[in-house]
């Protein structure tokens, strides 16, 4: 009887440790499955982190140069609307110095007289008040032909500086104000102060 319980005792101790071995490996066996699974998703997680933060860094150095290239082009925009302006105010102010009494004494009379010689009688000369009144009693005598033929002389609000010159019924008509010989001028200029400016923003 003893004999039996001692050998019956042996088998359960056996079979027991064989299962709890087989236990035990299955155990680490998922573990280790596991443990794989943790370190290949946790890879797969830094490398899309990795690529996410790539990209991110691409994008944002494109987005800066784009930035950086726009501002540079507002600056050279805003550099030649600023000699733009410059020039065509400096254009303005030195064509309305130019037209003072002595220039408009010598230029309206060989206008006027120029477009006479051409059969035209009904002649109209547009000056500012302020040139009319000095500059009236000159033409008086140096256009005193001309006058008699029907030439008229009076002040206009529309001419600052300068004069304008047509036929009487408005069929044709000269504009010789500061305000159009200036923009006369600027639209040749500018143009070239344009191309100047791009071609120093390229070197």
């Amino acid at each position: 009887m003893d004999v039996q319980l001692q050998e019956l005792i042996d088998k359960i101790k056996k079979d027991g440790v064989a299962s709890a071995e087989n236990a035990s490996a299955a155990i680490i066996a998922e573990a280790e499955k596991k443990a794989a699974q943790i370190v290949a998703d946790a890879e797969e997680k830094a490398s899309n982190i990795l690529k996410s933060a790539k990209a991110e860094t691409e994008r944002m150095e494109k987005s800066s140069k784009d930035a950086i290239a726009q501002a540079g082009r507002n600056l050279l925009i805003s550099f030649r609307d600023g000699v733009t302006l410059s020039l065509d105010a400096l254009i303005k102010k030195e064509v309305t110095e130019a037209y003072n009494a002595d220039m408009l004494k010598t230029l309206i009379p060989e206008t006027v007289k120029a477009w006479a010689s051409k059969g035209e009688d009904d002649i109209s000369v547009l000056l500012s008040e302020k040139d009319l009144a000095t500059l009236e009693a000159g033409f008086t005598k140096s256009l005193k032909s001309e006058i008699e033929k029907g030439l008229e002389i009076k002040a206009d609000s529309s001419v600052a500086s300068g004069f304008k010159v047509g036929v009487q019924n408005g069929a044709a008509f000269y504009d010789f104000s500061s305000e159009a010989v200036a923009e006369l001028f600027g639209s040749y200029l500018n143009p070239v102060t344009a191309k100047i400016l791009k071609e120093a923003a390229s070197e």
